[in-house]
């Protein structure tokens, strides 16, 4: 019988601290992002074509719906001057 408990709680240890590292290792690939994205982040995760612009069918989630508000010069590109110069868009009230 002391022998199944030794077994148990080693058993229970081991799963925490695995548990525990791979929690961390998970935090760790995400970077922290406080605020909105920058152009050069939308850039790296969206400019499929790598032209240094973001064309309505490259964007994605809420920059999609707002393209054309954004896209001032109406050429079908998002620059980075236009990025910088688009609406902030409006925070949700928490309910």
């Amino acid at each position: 019988m002391k022998s199944s408990s030794i077994i148990s709680t080693a058993f229970v240890f081991s799963m925490a601290f695995l548990m525990s590292n791979i929690s961390f290792a998970q935090s760790e690939d995400r970077p922290e992002r406080k605020g909105p994205p920058t152009y050069k982040m939308l850039l790296e995760e969206m400019d499929s074509n790598e032209d240094g612009k973001l064309s309505a069918k490259e964007v994605k989630g809420p920059l999609s719906k707002d393209f054309d508000k954004v896209d001032l010069d109406e050429d079908g590109f998002i620059t980075e001057e236009e990025f910088k110069k688009a609406p902030k868009p409006k925070r949700r009230e928490r309910e």
